[in-house]
């Protein structure tokens, strides 16, 4: 399992923390690690979509993301 970290732009709250972790943990072969509010710590099996599957996720649930440093 890789970790990714995330930008993640849209969040403004705690319920935005809520969202993303819940469209996060929804993805096969996602570990949601940590999520604050702008960004996000996942590990990911590359084998089941990658990174393009997660950033897809968050901007299908209303939120800007990309993969940081």
């Amino acid at each position: 399992m890789k970790d990714i970290h995330l930008q993640i732009s849209g969040m403004s709250c705690d319920n935005c923390v809520r969202h993303v972790k819940a469209a996060l943990s929804d993805l096969p072969g996602v570990d949601v690690r940590d999520v604050r509010i702008g960004s996000a710590t996942v590990g990911i099996e590359p084998d089941q979509g990658g990174e393009e599957a997660v950033i897809l996720a968050l901007q299908e649930a209303g939120y800007g993301a990309r993969v940081s440093g």
